[in-house]
């Protein structure tokens, strides 16, 4: 028989009514009803084309088919829980593989990461810089930092504002643009054109001019003060958002990611 034909939920019952030799024992504990594990029974005899049980006055008998398989069935299940742990065993694991864009790994995520890491020595991570989409089970990832409108097909938690600041060096800098992909449009001449948000940071800081950033990514240098904010900030399309697929999400090693780096 194929494995995509192994009635595997019809083979639990039998194991648990074989232990218990009861279909109301066997019922309570798969929590069904005793109705449930007889129909289950029958279905399994009818595909295998074999009597699984007999009644008799002294109760219920296992028959010599299923005392034959009965050996090999339960080795079967004790391999499938021993699968199970090994695959849960990486939900305890200490290494995180994170993918994000450089300039926020930079100026925000590293930092966050080392106060994370504070008191567990035995935490690693793997930071992947990315800013396009990427395949998380080709890459290995556990969690993605995005410059995103949101979560998409994944689940996600936003991190801080969707909003920009306008920023330029803390003594101030010629009315001229700095451009980055994915910055508003503004009115300023370009005087400059540079990779990523972190790197317009550092042109506006130098006295180049005002670049408009992501404000979680130009927190850590206005607090610093190597550079001024000019004027409010400006709502935005798109936020820093922590998004992974719903399995490597519910991995309790994410979640505590998440939760810390959302505090």
């Amino acid at each position: 028989m194929k494995r995509t034909h192994l009635p595997l939920n019809g083979l639990r019952v039998l194991d648990a009514a074989a232990r218990h030799l009861s279909f109301t024992r066997a019922a309570d504990e798969l929590a069904v009803t005793p109705a449930a594990v007889g129909q289950q029974i029958r279905a399994l005899e009818d595909m295998l084309g074999v009597v699984l049980f007999r009644r008799t006055p002294k109760g219920l008998e296992m028959t010599p088919e299923t005392e034959a398989g009965l050996e090999a069935l339960r080795s079967g299940f004790l391999m499938f829980e021993e699968s199970v742990r090994a695959m849960q065993a990486g939900q305890s694991s200490l290494s995180l593989t994170i993918a994000a864009p450089r300039d926020i790994s930079v100026k925000w995520l590293q930092a966050k990461l080392a106060g994370y890491a504070a008191g567990q020595p035995d935490l690693h991570f793997s930071l992947v810089a990315a800013d396009e989409a990427l395949d998380f089970t080709e890459a290995n990832l556990d969690i993605a930092l995005r410059l995103t409108d949101g979560p998409g097909e994944h689940e996600g938690v936003r991190i801080g504002d969707a909003a920009f600041v306008t920023v330029e060096a803390a003594e101030g800098g010629p009315d001229a643009r700095i451009d980055w992909p994915g910055c508003p449009a503004d009115d300023l001449p370009a005087v400059m054109r540079v990779a990523d948000g972190g790197l317009a940071i550092e042109a506006a800081a130098n006295g180049f001019g005002k670049a408009s950033v992501p404000a979680l990514l130009a927190a850590r240098d206005l607090a610093e003060g190597r550079i001024r904010q000019v004027g409010a900030e400006q709502n935005a399309a798109k936020a820093y958002w922590l998004i992974a697929p719903l399995p490597q999400w519910r991995q309790k090693k994410v979640k505590a990611l998440v939760e810390a780096l959302t505090a």
